[in-house]
């Protein structure tokens, strides 16, 4: 078995569709979809969808959640923390050495937290 999707809630899909369109920029994670509520993205083995609560509901950060990006560097992880710093992101852990690896952490438009994580030796 392996993970085929992960769905993020937001609040504001425009700023989120905004957000990530700009994260993945130069990831080779492509939109694929959309539809009214949920715009879907395409990565490498993986996809991933930022969406409007079906309930009607206020989207809320789960609390211990978190998505982890794999990234080729610890420069990639650094440039991407940086990258989601000026679209708005918050800090969550500035890059450094985690678990064996180069990461950093952020938490985006909705309070989502989101980690870029390398296995490359910074």
């Amino acid at each position: 078995m392996k993970m085929n999707y992960l769905t993020l809630g937001t609040n504001n899909l425009s700023d989120a569709t905004n957000f990530y369109d700009q994260l993945f920029a130069d990831q080779n994670i492509k939109k694929w979809h959309g539809e009214g509520r949920m715009i879907v993205w395409r990565g490498d083995g993986f996809i991933f969808a930022v969406a409007q609560p079906f309930d009607q509901k206020a989207a809320s950060v789960g609390n211990g959640s978190m998505v982890g990006f794999y990234v080729e560097s610890a420069e990639k992880v650094a440039e991407l923390y940086h990258r989601a710093r000026a679209l708005g992101a918050t800090c969550a852990g500035a890059p450094g050495m985690r678990s064996q690896g180069p990461g950093a952490y952020v938490r985006d438009l909705d309070g989502n937290k989101l980690c870029f994580y390398s296995i490359a030796k910074a």
